[in-house]
């Protein structure tokens, strides 16, 4: 599933991104819900957010499809970035505009329900996983190479 050269059409690995989205998808899943459930533990609660969030298995459901989701669309802007290498850019504003998504959603879980712990537990999961997500594709991916060439086309 590694990444696609330069120069290489993308309709050879096209058939990659849902599989490698939801690769990616399962990795940061994984990363925030050990995160979370780590909080929980160490707050002396286990499974508290969970349970506070519709249950252990409802909230893990849903949020391993969220992130699996999202996984397909990060790596379908990754490789429409080899078309297209302006697209890092709007990948950088997207998640930037993800991450303060997920802050407002923590503030009003934090002030419904969660408490102050909403913000070491959801956020720092959420960050967690994004960094993890970029580590993941920029490991895969030659975003740099993208980048520079959509500053030569300017």
């Amino acid at each position: 599933m590694g990444s696609v050269p330069l120069g290489q059409s993308l309709a050879t690995c096209s058939h990659h991104t849902r599989a490698e989205g939801v690769r990616l998808g399962l990795i940061m899943a994984t990363v925030t819900w050990l995160w979370v459930f780590g909080v929980d533990l160490v707050g002396g609660e286990p499974l508290r957010t969970f349970t506070l969030l519709g249950g252990v298995f409802v909230f893990t459901v849903a949020h391993v499809l969220l992130n699996i989701l999202y996984g397909i669309a990060l790596v379908s802007v990754v490789h429409g970035a080899e078309r297209e290498p302006s697209l890092v850019i709007g990948l950088t504003f997207c998640l930037i505009t993800f991450e303060g998504a997920a802050a407002m959603l923590t503030g009003l879980l934090a002030e419904a329900s969660l408490g102050r712990s909403a913000w070491l537990a959801l956020f720092g999961g959420n960050v967690l996983a994004t960094i993890t997500a970029a580590l993941v594709i920029f490991r895969e991916h030659p975003l740099g190479a993208y980048l520079r060439r959509a500053e030569d086309e300017r």
